[in-house]
Formats: structure tokens, sequence, C-alpha cells
């Protein structure tokens, strides 16, 4: 796999024949699981969600051209770089719940892909972006929603 497909495709989790969004997406939630298992301080915790945040949104538009002229579509589903920016972007600033954070990564992972799924409004119409802002700015809409959400939940939980 060369460089730039296994970028783009997150380690090649997007290349999933069944839901690749999915699968970058939970590509993310266990890289982040498995960090939250390091018990990192709170600040810690997110510096290692802003870096991931900031380096899978650069690369993504960074590489946006090439990846929808290489896949030959505007939103290329192998593509989920946005994925693993709008997971991040959701559990930004949530306080970690559950064993080692599990509640907190599954939820920001459950609410991520419902809103990633409806796109409510701006979500659908930031698609129309080009390339990588489309691809990317989409699913940042989606993780506010999702991270909104989850800053309710994880805090009444809590």
């Amino acid at each position: 796999m060369k460089l730039r497909t296994a970028i783009v495709t997150f380690f090649g989790s997007g290349l999933s024949p069944v839901a690749p969004g999915t699968a970058g997406s939970l590509a993310t939630a266990a890289v982040l699981y498995g960090i939250a298992l390091l018990d990192p301080p709170f600040w810690a915790w997110q510096a290692t969600l802003l870096g991931g945040l900031a380096t899978a949104s650069v690369l993504m538009v960074a590489l946006g051209p090439w990846a929808v002229a290489h896949f030959g579509r505007e939103d290329p589903q192998p593509v989920v770089l946005d994925e693993v920016a709008g997971v991040c972007l959701t559990a930004l600033l949530l306080p970690l719940r559950g064993p080692h954070g599990l509640l907190t990564v599954v939820a920001a992972f459950a609410a991520f892909r419902l809103f990633d799924v409806t796109k409510p409004p701006p979500a659908r119409q930031l698609e129309r972006l080009p390339a990588g802002w489309g691809i990317l700015c989409d699913d940042l809409a989606a993780a506010v929603y999702a991270n909104l959400v989850c800053q309710i939940v994880l805090r009444w939980v809590g």
C-alpha cells in the first residue's frame, strides 16, 4: 500500500468493504482507547486529541485533491481521515468516564457516527466545499453536534 493511500484510509481501515466510515471511526476509537489505557493526565489526553484533530485535518485538506482524483469521487468512501478528525473533535474536552475512559470513547464513537450519517445542517451543506475541505468540514460539523450531546450525557451520567 502506498503511503498516501495508507494515510487517507487510516492505515487501510477505510478499505473495509462494509461501512468504511464506521470502520475508520472504530479504528480511531480503538487507538484512542489504547491511549486512554495508559491513564494520561487530562492535559495530555486533550493534547493527544488536539494533535489527532490537527494532523488529520491538515492531511485531509492537503491530500483531498489527490484522493478525489485517485478514487474518482468527490467524497471517496475509503478516505477516512475526516472520521479520524471527527472522532477526535467529538472526544475533545469530554470527561473520561468508565474503566480507563471506555464509556467516553464508546459514547464519542457512537454519537459521532449518528451525526455523521444523519448530517444535520450545516453538515450536508459543507460537503459542497472543494476537495479536502468538503470531505473534512461536514464531519467536523457532525462532531460539534456529537460533542455537545456527549458533554451533556457524560456529565449527567458521571
